[in-house]
């Protein structure tokens, strides 16, 4: 292992965290801005803005899918290659890599099938009513298309941070970010495509994204090269990465079910107006969840490397800053949400009743949100640790065990104001989720770290020799 590739042993975990974590919580935050732009377009778009920004809204469970499946192989494989790399196996790193990049090719292909084929079937099944489906269709019909960009882009972007290269992973999420910004107000307005001018300025900016990291990855500047010969799956390589990558799935993926559980619910007890306000309130809570996961994948490569190489003090070092600065922000931001709640709300819509509508939801629905540094640090840990069984656990434990049963459960409880009930089973599912993942986290962690804290098989045998 060469100096160079060696920093993510040697520099100062402090420093090592700020030099990797602030380009990668920046292009979460640029990527927030990619997953909202077009909504905050959408809803100021003069006549239709409500019912377009309803529809579009529904369409996000399916986005989230197609983002879930990235990282379901690319999130999952990124950790595992800098694990090798900490143990300076560079072929099963790079061979990692190959593998997933061809399993994200098969998936791409079936999803762009499966969304240009049922896309209007699962958007009714999605919480659309006859107002909005239109909109909804019309902008997903243009998405599916981009399928494969966004799965190369989210997926394999992954493997450029693992490798310590987070200014490159900002940039490949930057140039498509910026490109959609310029171009959603140029097709919605100025050519006046309306909802599919906002689809279209997407799958071109994702396009754009696609090319860089795919010749970053085959260039000189990479550690981990994509290689021909490293595309022949491997069932040892596969499994293990999809594992590992199933609770990130698992993690995103569901919130398309939790987003049919909410809307279905709220049309029962509530109105398109209810609809409306949980499209922005999925909004406002990625301004939480992006960042949060940029600071863990800054830390990855640092825990992940540092886990392999069996260097217990500096992967503690780095989950206490991780964890750390997760509480602060998750902190501040529910802090302004609590103060501020209209402002968020007015990002969305010029629509008075529902700025007012979405001024009370955002203060129930995000009402534990300073706690959800602790959980997100926490399964992200896990994830770069390569613990797959824990870091499901968490993951099912907070969306399929609490959530969903909670949204049907708390209208029940409390029925004088059942809207209200359903958005209060998100801050109740957050609470226990919490509590149930700092026990299991502790005793993990510990168990983790003891099983490298011991002399390496490498290192006993030159001592017996």
């Amino acid at each position: 292992m060469t100096e160079e590739k060696d920093f993510l042993g040697k520099e100062p975990v402090g420093r090592l965290l700020l030099k990797l974590a602030l380009p990668t919580v920046t292009a979460q935050i640029i990527n927030m801005l990619y997953n909202i732009v077009d909504r905050i377009y959408i809803g100021h778009i003069p006549k239709i803005g409500d019912m377009a920004l309803t529809g579009v809204g529904v369409c996000m469970p399916l986005i989230m899918i197609v983002t879930a499946f990235a990282a379901f192989a690319g999130y999952g494989g990124a950790p595992r290659a800098s694990i090798h790399m900490g143990r300076g196996d560079h072929d099963a790193a790079e061979r990692t890599m190959g593998n997933c990049f061809v399993v994200q090719l098969i998936i791409s292909v079936v999803l762009t099938a499966a969304l240009l084929i049922w896309n209007r079937d699962f958007l009714m099944a999605f919480g659309a009513s006859e107002n909005t489906i239109a909109y909804g269709v019309e902008y997903m019909n243009i998405y599916a298309m981009g399928t494969l960009f966004v799965q190369m882009t989210l997926g394999m972007n992954a493997f450029i941070t693992a490798q310590g290269f987070a200014k490159t992973g900002m940039l490949s999420v930057l140039i498509g970010a910026v490109a959609n910004i310029i171009l959603d107000p140029i097709f919605i307005f100025g050519f006046h495509m309306g909802v599919a001018g906002a689809a279209w300025a997407t799958i071109i900016s994702q396009a754009m994204s696609c090319v860089w990291v795919l010749l970053f990855l085959c260039g000189k500047k990479t550690h981990l090269k994509l290689r021909k010969k490293n595309f022949r799956l491997e069932r040892k390589i596969v499994l293990p990465s999809l594992a590992l990558g199933l609770s990130t799935f698992i993690m995103q993926a569901s919130e398309s079910v939790i987003s049919i559980c909410f809307n279905s619910s709220l049309l029962r007890y509530g109105s398109d107006i209810a609809v409306g306000a949980m499209t922005i309130l999925t909004s406002v809570m990625q301004f939480a969840m992006l960042p949060l996961q940029g600071l863990g994948q800054g830390a990855q490569p640092i825990i992940s490397y540092n886990y392999g190489a069996r260097n217990p003090d500096r992967v503690k070092a780095a989950f206490k800053l991780l964890l750390k600065a997760s509480l602060v922000y998750s902190t501040l931001l529910w802090a302004c949400v609590m103060v501020f709640p209209q402002a968020f709300a007015a990002m969305f819509t010029d629509s008075q009743p529902l700025i007012a509508f979405t001024k009370t939801a955002l203060r129930i629905y995000m009402a534990c949100l300073l706690l959800f540094g602790i959980q997100v640090a926490c399964q992200m840990t896990f994830t770069s640790l390569g613990n797959a069984k824990a870091s499901i656990v968490v993951a099912v434990m907070r969306k399929f065990i609490l959530l969903i049963p909670l949204i049907y459960i708390m209208p029940l409880i409390f029925s004088a104001d059942k809207t209200t009930a359903v958005y209060m089973a998100e801050p109740v599912a957050d609470f226990l989720a919490v509590s149930f993942t700092i026990v299991l986290f502790t005793f993990q962690f510990r168990k983790a770290l003891k099983q490298i804290s011991g002399p390496s098989d490498d290192k006993k045998a030159l001592r017996q020799g």
